[in-house]
């Protein structure tokens, strides 16, 4: 199945990479590698990651990469990576209900 990284998933790898990357551009390209080669299991078998718990929606799901939590939206045609959050980052309410539409 096709994966389709939103603007808004784009914008917090940016910001996942610029923070890490002050440290190390390194680890930096390392962590946002590890990120979005996780899209491929993803792809894969969709239904393997869980339930969103802040959500009652059982199209978005997520999988865990570290700290990160990668929170998609499974469709018909293609799976849309919605957000990518540290996992000590309260829940983006917001972000997730616009983007899902």
């Amino acid at each position: 199945m096709k994966i389709h990284w939103t603007e808004n998933a784009i914008d917090h790898l940016d910001g996942i990479y610029d923070y890490i990357g002050h440290t190390s551009e390194v680890y930096a390209r390392r962590t946002i590698d590890r990120l979005t080669r996780r899209s491929q299991q993803i792809a894969t078998f969709p239904a393997s990651g869980r339930s969103v718990p802040e959500l009652d929606i059982p199209q978005i799901r997520q999988v865990i990469e570290g700290p990160y939590r990668i929170i998609y939206f499974i469709k018909p045609d293609q799976i849309d990576v919605l957000a990518v959050i540290h996992c000590a980052q309260q829940f983006p309410w917001h972000e997730i209900t616009q983007e899902d539409g």
